[in-house]
């Protein structure tokens, strides 16, 4: 399970130094919830460091802000809340998934490991005549771009509701489908709602296959082993900005740019680890 390696992987780069612990959980304001700037928290670590969540998913959000989780986590131990990413509770996996985003960005700190910048919003998919593209979640940006190119599009949702033929493209619950597709965009939420490891299962004739979105924080090893091609998300350069703009109900991109890791030139966790200790 993926779950499993990424707090393998950290518990494994968090025992040669101790990882920092968690300083503050930043939610978005209510009023905010729904507007692009209400959608994720901030997982604060004490040494700065931020790990993005999607914190609207069922009753997410209201529970933590109930709870006042936010003052109620300063000073846990990092990595054991990183461990209840792999439970089975919503509200625990939004707070281990922040947490596995947070320590993944820690590590790539202290081992020099900064990602290059996106150029493509949609994956570098390429799109063309004759190409299957199939989609976890739906990418309207992509979805014009492969209608206008001539190509395929099988959507795959969670939500019966959205099930049915469109003009251009079809919406389906069967994840199976996506095993004939040539190109794949699936969004990070997969990682959050706990189905990352049934799609990917499905996508082995996937030339290209990308996952994109700002919950896109996590040490991409385990993934690009099952077949991702290309990882993309937010990597944050102003922690405190982000954390203001949550307080202000602003939107924070301005205080993050958007990378991707392309899996044949990424060295990985372990090859990095072991250059720093040359």
């Amino acid at each position: 399970m993926i779950a499993e390696e990424l707090i393998t992987l950290l518990e494994r780069h968090g025992a040669g130094a101790p990882l920092p612990r968690v300083r503050a959980l930043h939610l978005p304001r209510a009023e905010c919830l729904e507007e692009r700037s209400g959608e994720f928290c901030a997982l604060e670590l004490e040494d700065g460091t931020l790990g993005l969540a999607f914190v609207l998913l069922a009753d997410t959000w209201s529970q933590l802000a109930a709870t006042h989780a936010g003052a109620a986590l300063a000073g846990t131990d990092a990595l054991e809340l990183a461990r209840r990413y792999a439970g089975a509770g919503t509200v625990g996996r939004t707070l281990g998934f922040a947490t596995i985003n947070a320590l993944s960005r820690c590590v790539f700190d202290r081992l020099g490991y900064v990602p290059p910048a996106s150029t493509d919003s949609i994956g570098e998919l390429d799109p063309q005549a004759g190409d299957h593209v199939g989609m976890v979640g739906l990418f309207r940006p992509l979805l014009g771009r492969c209608m206008a190119a001539g190509a395929r599009v099988t959507v795959i949702e969670l939500r019966s509701d959205l099930a049915g033929e469109y003009e251009g493209y079809r919406v389906t619950l069967d994840a199976s489908e996506l095993a004939s597709c040539n190109k794949v965009l699936c969004t990070s939420s997969v990682l959050l709602n706990g189905t990352a490891d049934r799609m990917l299962a499905h996508c082995t004739r996937a030339e290209r296959l990308a996952m994109v979105g700002p919950g896109a924080g996590c040490l991409p090893d385990p993934l690009f082993a099952r077949g991702v091609t290309l990882f993309g998300g937010s990597w944050i350069s102003d922690p405190a900005g982000v954390v203001d703009a949550l307080r202000a109900g602003r939107p924070w991109s301005e205080h993050a740019r958007k990378i991707a890791i392309h899996r044949e030139d990424y060295p990985g966790v372990e090859r990095l680890s072991a250059a720093l200790r040359r």
